[in-house]
């Protein structure tokens, strides 16, 4: 690992938004499952305001058919600002026009759904030749923890690429991409990746720190992406790219980890989906009070205890 220095800082966002929500089918059929929303705000908008906050006021969403909604909700709506205004209701035009606000929003199609890192490389023609960061739409990160400047930190003193990585159960290490990590000498949470392996099998994985979705790229990420074949899935897999970018042993080259102990919510699962709901739903600063109590109520009630099974899920995966 080269010896710390400073670098450009990475300005620009990237956020893969082209993906076609299965998990949440039928809600997805009509709606880009990143406009699902959590409490009152949708998913998307969280991802945006992470890296708004983080100084990245410049975002590139990677979209496919049918995600008109994305551009709708970071575009003026003249109507209901002007509805809202008539009424006096300052709050909720407050709310409306923050989504707008929040920078340059641009957004590119992927055309057809070659995978992660096909998607990463359509950002080629917006970022060029600069550090970027790529934020996924299905984590979000809690607004208290501030993983992304700590990344974009790491970046502009190792150089290279770095990813986001976070310890989760060995049983669940096949659901991401897993990390061979080093140590660097005096410091804590941050580590140099020296291998990954993509969606292993739990004997497999050379460790139980999975990547999560926040990376910092290099731009020479673009030139492996480009010579990367389609992997698991036959799509065109980022951390491929990344794991022969960790090879690398070049000053300035290589790949970061920084080691992630905060609250990460998984808005792509149903089940983490319903978990982030609560989690974000009791710290809301109009509904917070309310909702905690109501659920403190409601475990105790017979509903609570037994919820009644009449429902007909019988079309609902599992």
């Amino acid at each position: 690992m080269t010896a710390p220095q400073q670098r450009t800082r990475a300005r620009k966002a990237v956020i893969p938004a082209a993906g076609l929500g299965t998990r949440f089918l039928p809600a997805t059929k009509a709606i880009p499952k990143e406009m699902l929303p959590v409490v009152d705000k949708p998913a998307i908008q969280y991802v945006v305001e992470e890296a708004a906050r983080a100084g990245l006021t410049n975002v590139l969403t990677i979209t496919g058919r049918n995600k008109a909604a994305l551009e709708d909700h970071f575009d003026r709506h003249w109507e209901l600002e002007q509805a809202l205004e008539k009424k006096g209701d300052d709050l909720r035009l407050r709310r409306v026009q923050k989504s707008q606000g929040l920078g340059e929003v641009h957004f590119v199609r992927q055309g057809e759904p070659r995978g992660l890192g096909h998607a990463v490389l359509c950002a080629r023609p917006h970022v060029g030749n600069e550090p970027f960061a790529v934020l996924l739409g299905d984590d979000v990160i809690d607004d208290r923890d501030h993983l992304l400047e700590e990344m974009l930190d790491a970046q502009q003193t190792y150089g290279g690429s770095v990813v986001a990585l976070m310890e989760v159960p060995p049983e669940q290490i096949h659901l991401y991409g897993a990390a061979a990590v080093e140590p660097i000498d005096g410091v804590d949470h941050v580590v140099r990746v020296t291998g990954l392996v993509e969606k292993p099998k739990a004997e497999d994985a050379p460790s139980n720190l999975a990547i999560i979705g926040r990376y910092v790229l290099d731009p020479s990420m673009f030139d492996l992406l480009e010579k990367t074949e389609p992997g698991r899935g036959n799509e065109i897999q980022l951390t491929d790219a990344l794991a022969e970018a960790a090879r690398l042993d070049k000053p300035g080259q290589g790949v970061t980890g920084v080691i992630f102990r905060g609250r990460r919510y998984d808005t792509g699962d149903r089940l983490d989906y319903l978990k982030a709901m609560v989690r974000l739903a009791v710290r809301h600063p109009d509904l917070g009070e309310d909702f905690r109590q109501w659920v403190r109520d409601w475990v105790d009630t017979e509903e609570g205890k037994h919820p009644g099974d009449d429902t007909d899920w019988s079309v609902t995966p599992h």
